[in-house]
């Protein structure tokens, strides 16, 4: 059978891998996008950190599943951590920019998505770069007698030479969270890794190391990433993400953070396509090492997590699934 021609403008594919629950996410990313986007233009790239200063511990990916990833055609590519690194793991999508091929254009995927669909449909446009809107509003929290929503996020964008009006979503009210820029770090794209790094790195690093006094009581672990990100966005011409991109986060990508969310929420689709890439014996073999998806999805708990939430009236606020799924002892990582 002839090769199929590839699909669409080239782009590469982004992931982070590493020791631990990041490596067999990756993996169940890899074996859905082969699942689901045959003759895809472009590559897929792995990111792995390596033992270094920054790290404790040896952070890379074990052989087998190794061996898988490169089985699926991922390309491994090493991340060289000089900024962060054990103390701060979400910088890894940071630095491994820097891992990426120089002038071609990229879509970053956190480790925990399901790919359900051909990326080649999605209307990217990679000069305007965007980020995803499955966030709720974790940050900032403003403090009584402190700034609120726009002074703190003004300081930031004054930080950077910014325009901090034009990044405003006029239709929401005045110290309404969602009125401000904010994005999940979960997937973004441009069309040069190297220049989105640069400021990305550059933004995180300022903020980090010398704050303005307006985030004096603001928390920057764990969202540190979150916060540089919109800023990053907006000095590169982009913003939040339209019509064109709704197959992220929709039909073409599901970003379920962890496999008990994924259960308690998610799709009937996304649940049998999971089920269905992770079946074959050589896969099974690896991810029952990890508890997660030995209870879950080898041991069928997920199925009965899955019966205790009514995917039609899911509760608004992901932290009551979260604790409902920890009382019955499901709350795996």
């Amino acid at each position: 059978m002839a090769d199929r021609k590839p699909d669409g403008q080239a782009f590469n594919i982004f992931c982070i891998a590493q020791s631990g629950r990041l490596q067999y996410e990756a993996l169940i990313l890899a074996a859905s996008f082969r699942a689901t986007n045959e003759g895809f233009a472009g590559r897929l790239i792995v990111g792995e950190p390596q033992p270094g200063p920054q790290w404790n511990g040896d952070p890379r990916i074990s052989a087998p599943v190794r061996a898988l990833l490169e089985g699926f055609g991922a390309e491994i590519a090493p991340i060289e951590n000089r900024h962060f690194g054990q103390s701060y793991p979400h910088g890894n999508k940071i630095e491994g920019l820097f891992a990426l091929p120089e002038g071609e254009p990229f879509l970053f995927l956190d480790s925990d998505t399901v790919i359900t669909g051909p990326l080649a449909s999605v209307g990217f446009d990679f000069a305007r770069p965007s980020a995803s809107m499955r966030r709720e509003g974790t940050w900032p929290e403003p403090q009584l007698y402190g700034p609120g929503y726009a002074g703190i996020w003004k300081s930031l964008y004054d930080r950077f030479g910014l325009d901090f009006e034009s990044s405003l979503d006029l239709s929401k009210p005045d110290e309404f969270w969602e009125r401000y820029l904010y994005f999940n770090a979960g997937w973004f794209f441009y069309r040069c890794p190297r220049v989105f790094g640069e400021r990305f790195r550059d933004y995180a690093l300022s903020i980090r190391d010398d704050p303005p006094e307006e985030l004096a009581c603001q928390s920057l672990d764990p969202w540190l990433d979150q916060v540089a990100l919109p800023l990053v966005i907006h000095s590169l011409g982009g913003g939040r993400p339209g019509p064109e991109l709704s197959g992220l986060d929709g039909d073409v990508t599901c970003h379920y953070r962890t496999l008990p969310l994924l259960y308690a929420r998610e799709s009937d689709k996304v649940v049998a396509l999971l089920e269905e890439i992770v079946a074959p014996n050589r896969l099974k073999k690896v991810l029952k090492e990890w508890e997660a998806a030995r209870r879950l999805v080898y041991q069928r708990k997920g199925a009965t997590l899955r019966g205790m939430f009514d995917r039609s009236d899911l509760p608004r606020r992901e932290y009551i699934i979260r604790n409902k799924i920890k009382r019955e002892g499901l709350w795996l990582r």
